[in-house]
């Protein structure tokens, strides 16, 4: 999709902002938070949790992903087969990362019960990916490529033709 650095920047900022909007509420109601936190309370760890994933996501989980998805034995000439490739490797990459923030802000306000830390890192890693893969695949995905293809590309190509 993206083909130089600049759209590629516009379409990780697309990407993380979806997937940060659904996993952060689909996160506070699953440890039934969400009525317990403010909307000034929400904004600030949408921010807060949008920054981190935003330069994970640019920094060290994209360039790592795709260069695992593109190293893989596929048919690359198959845009579908580059989309499901590359989803999993970022998806995975980000749940890995973004579970592990979520562990240290639940120890950190003590919200941790009983279990050890590894067997919360697993669980929520577990929990998150259920739900952030077919997100990605369905939602997320389809939308931020559809938005993208109108708004940057299209932009992007009529700029070009005037």
């Amino acid at each position: 999709m993206p083909t130089t650095k600049k759209e590629n920047f516009y379409f990780g900022l697309m990407m993380c902002s979806g997937m940060v909007l659904f996993m952060t509420f689909y996160n506070l109601f699953t440890n039934g938070l969400l009525g317990t936190i403010s909307w000034k309370g929400i904004l600030v760890q949408l921010m807060m949790i949008f920054a981190t994933a935003f330069l994970l996501e640019i920094f060290i989980v994209g360039p790592v992903a795709k260069k695992i998805a593109f190293s893989l034995p596929y048919d690359k000439s198959k845009k579908v087969l580059v989309i499901l490739s590359v989803a999993f490797c970022m998806v995975s990459g980000m749940v890995l990362c973004m579970s592990l923030y979520g562990l240290v802000t639940a120890y950190l306000s003590n919200r941790l019960t009983g279990e050890s830390l590894v067997a919360s890192y697993f669980s929520l890693v577990l929990k998150n990916f259920i739900f952030a893969f077919p997100l990605q695949l369905l939602i997320v995905g389809p939308l931020v490529r559809f938005l993208f293809v109108k708004f940057v590309k299209g932009k992007a190509m009529t700029e070009s033709l005037s």
